[in-house]
């Protein structure tokens, strides 16, 4: 069996996943990999057949989304160019986390997709939604990476079609401990913000991973360094608790490691909104944005915040094997 997965290479979760989900693909059969989009910090220790421009976002430095950075990065015609240059009929399964490329050529040649992702979830009718309706970052969310098929990761299992997440095994075999830190992972705000922030929750030792900083800086009860894989995974492993924005793989790795969790969505963001009422719904605090209005809630949660229990079994070649039986004839 000839498997294309296809990779969101944007942000950290989708490669983060794909690490334990690459290893059981090829246990089924021939696998090749795509992976489109930039602004990762970690990377894959497996070849990467076709890498591609697609279609991201890009991070911004003042809580959201860069709208003007997003566009200009945008490639309309290279775009178009790489949909047609994927040779996805030769495929016996073809496995999208919300990469663009893929989804879109696998449609004008009219060949079944099949999501494999966290978006997939939060698209589902069951699937908690934000108190504010936002169409248009639905509509995006949707027309993004269109599939035939959808199966879903999410912090709760919404339907029969949305599981729990996956969570990688470096992970799995860590033992929490409690050095009395806070790990803050907040790409879209610049350092100067968190650090001002954050000082002034002094009672607090602050350990901040940043895609903005190029060497390590230290300020009073800060630390600042750049984003690294081990590095973070070390600093939240022996954490008290994890400050960081509404995205899935790092509150739920969180949640997972029994730390107590606070999150902050990212402005333009509809998916981050869409996971900060799941996780509040589960009783995590989200604040609307990092400002100075928002420090006693913060001050809160050092003094009262409380883990948040949950389940995340290893069910992931389980749901591996769903998909290959119900697609692959």
């Amino acid at each position: 069996m000839k498997i294309l997965y296809a990779i969101q290479g944007t942000g950290n979760g989708h490669l983060s996943r794909a690490r334990d989900i690459i290893p059981l693909l090829q246990k089924k059969g021939e696998v090749d990999l795509l992976v489109s989009g930039k602004q990762v910090d970690i990377s894959l220790p497996y070849e990467i057949k076709y890498k591609l421009h697609g279609l991201y976002f890009v991070f911004g430095k003042k809580g959201g989304v860069d709208l003007y950075k997003t566009f200009k990065q945008a490639k309309s015609k290279q775009f178009i160019k790489e949909i047609r240059s994927v040779p996805v009929e030769s495929y016996d399964l073809v496995l999208n986390d919300f990469e663009p490329v893929t989804a879109w050529a696998c449609r004008l040649r009219k060949k079944e997709c099949i999501g494999l992702s966290h978006q997939s979830a939060v698209l589902s009718p069951k699937a908690p939604v934000p108190d504010t309706v936002d169409p248009i970052g639905k509509l995006v969310l949707q027309s993004y990476a269109p599939t035939t098929s959808a199966y879903g990761f999410h912090f709760q299992s919404y339907d029969d079609h949305t599981f729990t997440p996956v969570i990688r095994q470096q992970i799995r075999e860590l033992k929490p401990t409690d050095n009395g830190h806070y790990t803050v992972y907040l790409p879209s705000y610049d350092d100067e913000h968190l650090q001002d922030m954050l000082t002034r929750l002094p009672d607090a030792r602050w350990e901040v991973f940043s895609k903005h900083c190029k060497t390590p800086v230290v300020t009073n009860n800060v630390s600042i360094q750049p984003v690294n894989n081990d590095g973070f995974i070390k600093s939240m492993t022996s954490s008290t608790g994890i400050l960081c924005g509404a995205g899935f793989e790092t509150p739920a790795e969180a949640l997972f490691l029994k730390k107590k969790v606070l999150v902050i969505p990212m402005k333009n963001q509809y998916e981050q909104h869409c996971n900060a009422a799941a996780l509040e719904k589960m009783g995590v605090p989200v604040i609307k944005k990092f400002k100075k209005k928002h420090l006693p809630k913060i001050a809160e949660w050092l003094k009262y915040g409380q883990t948040i229990p949950v389940s995340y079994p290893d069910i992931t070649e389980r749901i591996i094997d769903q998909v290959i039986a119900n697609h692959v004839k």
